[in-house]
């Protein structure tokens, strides 16, 4: 049995060494890059997010005014208050019922838009729809509400104008009650809806036609074509869009201030512009607090289960 050099095995042992020193350096090299790479994203995200939660948590606590030397301890009392404000009760299911219906709706409009942009054949008028779309967003919220407002001036309003030019008469749509609400969804999707019709078309130009060139063949129509192709494989988009949707709508704010300011009878008064009245206007900002963290926990709560509940398992 032939003997194998030692000047072999030591050449080898050496190679050997060699490499797990580069893979060493070369795991080093990239855990720094990491470390230095997410060093200050934590540390804006601990300044502009972790820090000012923990702090309202605690100012919950206390009957905080900024204008005041001291700030009593109250413990729960903040809390307890809320459950016997008929105002914050009344702000509560305004956010839910501004949400339950915004959301579906921008999500079905803007689904079905961008399908429809989809479809469009010639490149330079899908961008153009895309883009007209999507120009209300690039404008500021508040402003595109000052513009609405005039536009739902109950005399001078283009819309009642238009009624009127139809010899119907005029609405009252930011002073009757019943239909303030509305008015003010309306405007919300309408400034709102581009972002997502964006989305949506990413996620519909990330499915391969494949699938749709075999339903084709099936002679599959258009609505089983949407049913199980596009709506299963756009799944995890959709769940995407629902959760920045639902995130961002329950903390509406500006349209609400300047549309309302939470009129008429409260009843376009949702929890965000309750936590600026009475941060800013009543200095009350341990009651703001506890409102404020009230709507932390049930943003949280609902998107936890919109991840459990939205899990999506395809691949292709």
């Amino acid at each position: 049995m032939s003997s194998i050099p030692k000047s072999t095995l030591t050449s080898s042992s050496i190679e050997f060494k060699n490499k797990k020193r580069r893979k060493t350096s070369q795991s080093k090299a990239q855990k720094h890059f990491v470390f230095f790479s997410l060093t200050p994203i934590m540390i804006v995200f601990l300044i502009f997010s972790a820090i000012p939660i923990v702090w309202g948590l605690v100012l919950s606590f206390y009957q905080y005014n900024p204008l005041q030397e001291h700030s009593p301890f109250v413990g729960l009392k903040n809390y307890l208050d809320l459950l016997k404000d008929d105002v914050f009760i009344k702000s509560f299911w305004n956010t839910f019922k501004f949400v339950i219906i915004a959301v579906p709706a921008n999500i079905v409009l803007t689904l079905m838009i961008a399908i429809g942009i989809n479809r469009i054949r010639s490149k330079l008028f899908r961008n153009l729809f895309r883009t007209v779309f999507f120009l209300p967003c690039i404008a500021p919220l508040a402003g595109s509400a000052v513009v609405w407002s005039t536009m739902f001036n109950k005399d001078t309003g283009l819309f009642n104008v238009l009624l009127n030019a139809l010899h119907i008469p005029g609405v009252d749509w930011l002073t009757d009650p019943s239909i303030a609400m509305y008015s003010v969804i309306a405007m919300t999707l309408w400034a709102d809806m581009g972002f997502n019709i964006v989305l949506f078309m990413a996620g519909l130009d990330s499915i391969p036609k494949m699938f749709y060139e075999a339903a084709e063949l099936d002679g599959a129509n258009r609505w089983k074509t949407f049913w199980n192709i596009t709506v299963p494989l756009l799944s995890r988009t959709s769940l995407f869009v629902t959760i920045m949707t639902c995130l961002s709508y329950f903390q509406m704010f500006p349209q609400f201030q300047i549309l309302t300011n939470g009129e008429p009878q409260n009843e376009t008064r949702v929890l965000a512009l309750s936590i600026y009245d009475h941060a800013f206007t009543y200095m009350n900002m341990g009651y703001a607090s506890a409102i404020a963290s009230v709507l932390f926990v049930i943003i949280l709560i609902i998107t936890i289960l919109q991840l459990k509940l939205g899990k999506s398992q395809w691949e292709y």
